[in-house]
């Protein structure tokens, strides 16, 4: 079954080429100029990824951003002509799983839409184990085979990434995670050194985790090295 792509974008031109080069490599795709309309989509229609720009006509990128992670946990990609950092963070911030700036080559785009896809097909609940993989930290409950974690009994939603962000860190738990091989292995990308993606991720889910961050429970700060989970 061909999985569904969602791109809202004003400017048609990008939009029409990504809706070509993404429906050659097999995927649905309903393709808006406006937020609005793309709103209107999400109620009507299963999406398995999105591509959001941010300057819309009738509501920014991170407001729509925002509004899907109300409902929605399915990932988002934020496409923008910025390039500050604080904008990236932002992004993140409010629940985007990546950020492209334009002008960009769209066969990267499709390149990390099939990376995204393949990270939530990696934590499918439909994927058979051997053993149910679960882990109980102090009351914070990770179970990689529902892709459900719960905080005192307590469910606590969170985006896919952030998901395998959490579930890397309790199979290495005990160990010292640095932030490049955090990122390689749940982003699936080589690391750089000015990348702060690992550091906005890190703390959006100690938030969720409500997290002391200067005295964190469960995410700990090594510093200059990464992040760990004691046993």
């Amino acid at each position: 079954m061909a999985q569904h792509i969602l791109i809202v974008d004003d400017e048609e031109e990008i939009a029409d080429l990504l809706e070509v080069y993404l429906s050659n490599e097999g995927y649905q795709i309903y393709k808006f100029y406006c937020a609005q309309d793309a709103l209107t989509c999400l109620r009507e229609h299963r999406i398995d990824l999105a591509l959001l720009d941010v300057m819309l006509p009738d509501m920014d990128g991170f407001t729509l951003c925002r509004k899907i992670r109300e409902k929605w946990f399915f990932p988002v990609i934020m496409l923008t002509a910025r390039v500050e950092d604080s904008d990236k963070i932002k992004g993140i911030t409010l629940g985007a799983d990546d950020y492209m700036t334009k002008p960009f080559n769209p066969l990267e785009v499709t390149a990390r839409v099939r990376a995204q896809l393949r990270r939530v097909e990696k934590y499918n609940p439909c994927m058979e184990r051997v053993e149910e993989e679960c882990y109980d930290i102090r009351g914070l409950e990770v179970n990689g085979d529902t892709h459900v974690c719960r905080l005192y009994g307590r469910e606590v939603r969170l985006t896919p990434l952030e998901f395998s962000i959490l579930l890397y860190l309790c199979q290495r738990k005990g160990h010292v995670v640095t932030s490049e091989e955090l990122f390689e292995k749940v982003w699936g990308e080589k690391y750089l050194d000015c990348n702060n993606t690992v550091m906005a991720h890190i703390a959006k889910l100690r938030e969720k985790l409500q997290e002391n961050a200067r005295k964190p429970k469960f995410i700990k700060t090594v510093w200059g090295v990464g992040y760990k989970i004691d046993e």
